[in-house]
């Protein structure tokens, strides 16, 4: 097979289409509840939209401007990875070509770098939220009502997992227009969606 091409693997994860309808990115969104009011929205048009689970991410950098936004796709990508968090940290450094947000290729700090999300990270979006180069970290829903309201795991954290990322620079916000996070989750729930 010495005339056979190498066909190199890819990875391709996309968000629905309606997401760039729905998102106006040029507008600045000041202010920590505007933040994550925008989150929770993605979160719910996720759902009624069947095009994935009922969380919504979005990375803001200097300005209160959209860097990017995810929903999360694991169902119609079948990939475990494809988390909210995850697809907005992905698009993100995909844009700006730094897999450290918040720090230039000669490690000049380049923040503050923001994520708003619907419901605290889970384990996994947890460990990429560390890495990701985020200087704020700002919550909707807890992971408590995340695990009442649906059939989601959201797996282990550590005991002080809030202190554990302050330590790592990461100030993090909780509870911001929770109710309205828990009521994307319960309708999810109410609609029999599946984990993940």
């Amino acid at each position: 097979m010495a005339n056979a091409q190498m066909v190199h693997a890819q990875i391709h994860l996309t968000l629905p289409a309606w997401v760039h309808d729905a998102v106006d990115t040029a507008r600045t969104y000041p202010g920590d509840e505007a933040k994550v009011a925008l989150a929770i929205d993605l979160s719910r048009r996720n759902i009624e939209a069947h095009s994935g689970g009922p969380f919504g991410a979005v990375v803001f950098g200097a300005g209160d401007r959209i860097i990017a936004i995810g929903v999360n796709r694991v169902r119609p990508q079948a990939c475990s990875l494809a988390h909210a968090e995850a697809m907005a940290y992905m698009l993100a450094q995909q844009r700006t070509q730094r897999p450290r947000l918040n720090r230039t290729d000669d490690d000049k700090p380049c923040g503050p770098i923001t994520l708003a999300s619907s419901a605290q990270p889970c384990c996994q979006c947890y460990g990429a939220t560390m890495w990701a180069g985020i200087d704020r970290l700002l919550i909707g829903a807890r992971s408590e009502d995340v695990e009442a309201l649906t059939e989601f795991d959201e797996g282990p954290l550590p005991a002080d997992w809030i202190g554990e990322l302050e330590k790592r620079g990461i100030t993090v916000v909780r509870d911001l227009h929770r109710e309205q996070a828990r009521a994307v989750l319960a309708r999810y729930g109410e609609l029999g969606g599946v984990p993940y």
